[in-house]
């Protein structure tokens, strides 16, 4: 499957046209679609979960690493995620219901984020979690 085929069905999962400038690495999950809107620029790794019945929203020139999850709905927990131009996150990161990660914030590989992350904030692991 070439990158355009690959552009038109997830379009059509989405419900929208994808941006020509998106692009998803396979394979890619979600448990409904419709809920999600994408801006331009965006890319999103491979092996990447996104749980939208909650919504999410990624603004453009997001970086979303290999293995991440996007969970908008978590157990008894549902609410939209919002994630604002130029945002990256690392690989494995984990984010949860009712999370809002301003402009150009990195969050480092392995975090799990449970909480806002204001615009520009650089989130790290260590030993004992995700810190600021």
């Amino acid at each position: 499957m070439n990158e355009r085929e690959i552009k038109q069905l997830l379009s059509e999962v989405l419900g929208y046209q994808l941006d020509d400038n998106t692009k998803f690495l396979l394979p890619f999950y979600s448990d409904y679609g419709r809920n999600i809107k994408i801006g331009k620029n965006v890319l999103i790794s491979c092996n990447v979960m996104m749980a939208d019945k909650g919504g999410i929203t990624i603004s453009n020139n997001v970086e979303i690493g290999a293995g991440c999850s996007l969970l908008s709905v978590d157990g008894n927990q549902s609410g939209p995620i919002k994630i604002d131009a130029g945002a990256k996150l690392g690989g494995n990161v984990t984010v949860l219901p009712n999370v809002h990660i301003g402009t150009q914030a990195i969050i480092s590989a392995g975090s799990i984020i449970t909480h806002d992350i204001p615009a520009g904030k650089i989130i790290t692991v260590n030993t004992e979690g995700a810190s600021a």
